[in-house]
Protein backbone atom coordinates (compact mmCIF):
# COMPACT_ATOMS: atom_id res chain seq x y z
CA UNK A 1 0.00 0.00 0.00
CA UNK A 2 0.88 3.44 -1.07
CA UNK A 3 2.31 5.86 1.62
CA UNK A 4 -0.21 9.10 2.04
CA UNK A 5 3.06 11.15 1.85
CA UNK A 6 3.86 9.81 -1.84
CA UNK A 7 0.15 9.53 -3.00
CA UNK A 8 -0.29 13.02 -2.30
CA UNK A 9 2.95 13.92 -3.95
CA UNK A 10 1.86 12.23 -7.18
CA UNK A 11 -1.50 13.48 -7.01
CA UNK A 12 0.43 17.47 -6.63
CA UNK A 13 2.12 16.00 -9.69
CA UNK A 14 -0.49 15.24 -11.39
CA UNK A 15 -2.69 18.33 -11.20
CA UNK A 16 0.28 20.47 -12.03
CA UNK A 17 0.70 18.45 -15.73
CA UNK A 18 -2.84 17.42 -16.17
CA UNK A 19 -6.07 19.00 -16.54
CA UNK A 20 -8.40 17.16 -14.07
CA UNK A 21 -11.53 18.50 -13.76
CA UNK A 22 -13.64 16.21 -11.09
CA UNK A 23 -12.20 13.78 -8.64
CA UNK A 24 -13.27 11.13 -10.66
CA UNK A 25 -10.60 11.72 -13.19
CA UNK A 26 -8.28 12.58 -11.24
CA UNK A 27 -9.02 8.43 -9.23
CA UNK A 28 -8.82 7.45 -12.60
CA UNK A 29 -5.47 8.40 -13.40
CA UNK A 30 -4.26 7.34 -10.01
CA UNK A 31 -5.51 3.86 -10.93
CA UNK A 32 -3.60 4.71 -14.27
CA UNK A 33 -0.49 4.89 -11.94
CA UNK A 34 -1.30 1.91 -10.14
CA UNK A 35 -2.47 3.79 -7.40
CA UNK A 36 -5.23 2.00 -5.55
CA UNK A 37 -6.99 4.81 -3.52
CA UNK A 38 -11.04 5.67 -2.88
CA UNK A 39 -13.09 8.14 -3.24
CA UNK A 40 -13.21 9.35 0.46
CA UNK A 41 -9.30 8.88 0.44
CA UNK A 42 -9.34 11.41 -2.70
CA UNK A 43 -11.12 13.49 -0.82
CA UNK A 44 -9.76 14.03 1.96
CA UNK A 45 -6.17 14.85 0.29
CA UNK A 46 -8.00 17.38 -1.70
CA UNK A 47 -8.77 19.13 1.15
CA UNK A 48 -5.59 18.20 3.39
CA UNK A 49 -3.59 19.85 0.41
CA UNK A 50 -5.50 22.70 0.06
CA UNK A 51 -6.76 21.95 -3.59
CA UNK A 52 -9.59 24.23 -4.78
CA UNK A 53 -11.09 24.37 -8.45
CA UNK A 54 -10.12 27.52 -10.31
CA UNK A 55 -10.03 28.63 -13.95
CA UNK A 56 -6.89 28.82 -15.77
CA UNK A 57 -5.81 31.23 -18.06
CA UNK A 58 -7.86 29.85 -21.06
CA UNK A 59 -10.47 30.06 -18.83
CA UNK A 60 -11.06 26.58 -18.24
CA UNK A 61 -12.30 25.50 -14.31
CA UNK A 62 -9.40 23.15 -13.10
CA UNK A 63 -8.35 21.18 -10.14
CA UNK A 64 -5.20 23.62 -8.61
CA UNK A 65 -3.19 23.72 -5.65
CA UNK A 66 -3.71 26.75 -3.12
CA UNK A 67 -0.64 28.18 -2.74
CA UNK A 68 -0.28 30.60 0.13
CA UNK A 69 2.19 33.97 -0.97
CA UNK A 70 3.39 36.93 1.22
CA UNK A 71 0.57 38.01 2.30
CA UNK A 72 -1.49 36.68 5.04
CA UNK A 73 -4.56 34.50 4.84
CA UNK A 74 -6.49 37.04 6.41
CA UNK A 75 -5.46 39.38 3.90
CA UNK A 76 -6.27 37.09 1.47
CA UNK A 77 -9.87 36.26 2.24
CA UNK A 78 -10.75 40.07 2.42
CA UNK A 79 -8.97 40.78 -0.70
CA UNK A 80 -11.52 37.15 -2.23
CA UNK A 81 -14.25 38.98 -0.72
CA UNK A 82 -13.77 42.39 -2.22
CA UNK A 83 -13.36 40.45 -5.42
CA UNK A 84 -16.34 37.94 -5.90
CA UNK A 85 -18.30 38.23 -2.89
CA UNK A 86 -21.56 39.91 -4.39
CA UNK A 87 -23.80 39.36 -1.09
CA UNK A 88 -24.23 38.32 2.70
CA UNK A 89 -26.94 38.51 4.72
CA UNK A 90 -27.80 36.88 7.94
CA UNK A 91 -29.95 34.25 8.84
CA UNK A 92 -30.25 33.63 12.73
CA UNK A 93 -26.89 31.29 12.99
CA UNK A 94 -25.85 31.38 9.25
CA UNK A 95 -24.70 34.19 6.94
CA UNK A 96 -25.16 33.31 3.81
CA UNK A 97 -22.37 34.90 0.58
CA UNK A 98 -23.80 35.04 -2.95
CA UNK A 99 -20.85 34.59 -5.03
CA UNK A 100 -19.76 35.51 -8.49
CA UNK A 101 -20.23 31.83 -10.55
CA UNK A 102 -17.25 29.15 -9.49
CA UNK A 103 -15.95 30.70 -6.85
CA UNK A 104 -17.81 29.50 -3.41
CA UNK A 105 -15.94 26.87 -3.32
CA UNK A 106 -12.58 28.63 -3.31
CA UNK A 107 -13.86 31.71 -1.01
CA UNK A 108 -15.25 28.46 1.89
CA UNK A 109 -11.99 26.83 1.55
CA UNK A 110 -10.38 30.67 2.65
CA UNK A 111 -12.49 30.86 5.28
CA UNK A 112 -12.16 27.26 6.66
CA UNK A 113 -8.64 27.83 6.79
CA UNK A 114 -8.87 30.82 8.88
CA UNK A 115 -10.56 28.80 11.70
CA UNK A 116 -12.10 31.27 13.42
CA UNK A 117 -13.98 30.74 16.54
CA UNK A 118 -17.33 31.99 15.45
CA UNK A 119 -17.19 29.97 12.72
CA UNK A 120 -18.53 26.41 12.83
CA UNK A 121 -18.82 24.86 9.40
CA UNK A 122 -19.04 26.10 5.98
CA UNK A 123 -21.68 24.57 2.81
CA UNK A 124 -19.81 25.91 -0.14
CA UNK A 125 -21.82 25.42 -3.95
CA UNK A 126 -21.15 27.36 -7.22
CA UNK A 127 -21.95 30.72 -6.01
CA UNK A 128 -23.50 30.36 -2.50
CA UNK A 129 -21.93 30.01 0.31
CA UNK A 130 -23.64 29.15 3.95
CA UNK A 131 -20.92 29.73 6.82
CA UNK A 132 -22.56 28.34 10.01
CA UNK A 133 -21.64 30.10 13.88
CA UNK A 134 -22.49 28.25 17.20
CA UNK A 135 -24.73 31.65 17.76
CA UNK A 136 -26.82 34.67 16.48
CA UNK A 137 -24.38 36.88 18.27
CA UNK A 138 -21.08 35.20 16.76
CA UNK A 139 -23.54 35.47 13.22
CA UNK A 140 -23.55 39.00 13.51
CA UNK A 141 -19.98 39.89 14.62
CA UNK A 142 -19.04 37.91 11.34
CA UNK A 143 -21.31 39.22 8.74
CA UNK A 144 -19.90 43.08 10.45
CA UNK A 145 -16.65 41.97 9.66
CA UNK A 146 -17.48 40.30 6.09
CA UNK A 147 -19.51 43.41 4.60
CA UNK A 148 -16.51 45.56 5.68
CA UNK A 149 -15.00 44.55 2.59
CA UNK A 150 -17.70 43.95 0.13
CA UNK A 151 -17.71 46.59 -2.03
CA UNK A 152 -20.09 49.72 -1.72
CA UNK A 153 -23.87 48.73 -2.36
CA UNK A 154 -23.30 45.60 -2.13
CA UNK A 155 -23.89 45.53 1.48
CA UNK A 156 -26.81 43.41 3.15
Amino acid sequence: MMKKVDRQTRIEQIINQQVITTQEELLATLRDDGIDATQATISRDIREMQIVKARDVNGELRYTVFHDDERTQEQRLNDKLREVALTITQVQVMNVIKTVPSNGNLLAALIDDLGYEDVVGTLAGHDTIVVISPDEAHAADLNQRFSAHLAGTNRN
